[in-house]
């Protein structure tokens, strides 16, 4: 029996959720063959959801959110795992509706964890966490559809953002012209850092929404927002372009005509980082720790389980910029 801190999300007298930090025991963890003492995890927009009691994310309150979790195996019941692997654990059922990452200590099934890739310390994999896996995969799809990186400017959306903001560094580490669209204008000098070649304000892509199709711009994009900005820019994909979509901040409708995929024979990826098959994640991060790893020091913010909730906040108003790591340990 061990006690440990833990974040929780609760909703009180008045009806509204609240975090607040407890004081938990191991013993009242899931069932699950391992059990991890965990050093660092991070913030996406889904835990910002759940710490909010968002019930579409977590049914059950009190709950610790936290769909990422780096840290050292305290115990294993199966022979994969020995106490004192360095493990990494991204999506399933994490933060979700099982106790996560914002905890000192988790307890899950062994098919959720992976060893730590060797190229990537436990904090640099958390750095990254599920939004750097989603951007990379964005970035892979993206590649399997054949957008190369002299086909023509690829567009990021929600650029400032977890996964947008890998993605802006990602596809400009490799030699693709970069064109990162947000809506916070001062973070221009930011993105360019990241390797933006060009900034796009947020409402030039709802320009034309009224129109069944813009003109051709981006052989490529990575979407993290969806709504009425990712048929924009569809609509304005070059001949056989491709974009990934990741995500729903501008809404989950999907408005549109199918004369962009008739008449220029455009690509919608639709990609998925919770789900994903243990194998093809272990991919993607032996891919993250070695080809395409990336220095992220410069978009990233670390907290403390005290200075989450405030960060929790400013993800809800569209106010953090970047990466938030958080110190578990």
């Amino acid at each position: 029996m061990t006690t440990f801190m833990a974040l929780q999300a609760r909703e009180n007298a008045a009806g509204a959720f609240e975090q607040v930090l407890v004081q938990r025991d191991t013993q009242e963890l899931p069932a699950g063959e391992l059990l991890i003492r965990v050093k660092y995890s991070s913030l996406n927009y889904k835990d910002a959801l759940s710490a909010s009691g968002n019930r579409g994310v977590t049914k059950l309150f009190p709950h610790t959110p936290g769909i990422d979790a780096a840290g050292v195996v305290a115990a294993s019941s199966v022979a994969e795992f020995a106490a004192g692997d360095e493990v990494i654990v991204t999506g399933y059922d994490l933060g979700m509706n099982t106790a996560g990452g914002f905890a000192q200590y988790i307890r899950i099934p062994a098919a959720w964890a992976l060893k730590r890739p060797q190229g990537l310390s436990l904090r640099e994999a958390m750095v990254l966490g599920t939004a750097g896996l989603t951007a990379a995969l964005c970035v892979d799809k993206l590649e399997q559809a054949g957008v190369t990186p002299d086909a023509g400017p690829v567009l990021v959306t929600g650029a400032t953002g977890g996964v947008g903001s890998v993605a802006v560094a990602l596809l400009s580490r490799l030699g693709y012209r970069v064109a990162a669209s947000t809506g916070k204008e001062a973070q221009g000098e930011f993105l360019k850092g990241l390797g933006a070649e060009q900034i796009v304000l947020r409402d030039a892509l709802l320009e034309g929404s009224e129109r069944p199709m813009l003109k051709e711009q981006w052989a490529g994009a990575v979407d993290t927002v969806g709504g009425e900005i990712l048929f924009n820019v569809v609509k304005a994909l070059r001949y056989g372009g491709s974009v990934a979509c990741c995500g729903l901040t501008a809404g989950v409708g999907f408005k549109g005509s199918v004369l962009p995929f008739i008449l220029r024979g455009v690509n919608l990826l639709g990609v998925d980082s919770v789900e994903l098959p243990l194998v093809v994640k272990a991919s993607m991060w032996d891919r993250l720790s070695l080809q395409w790893k990336l220095d992220l020091e410069a978009l990233v913010t670390e907290v403390s389980l005290e200075q989450l909730p405030q960060a929790i906040d400013q993800i809800l108003a569209g106010k953090l910029v970047g990466r938030v790591l958080l110190r578990v340990d």
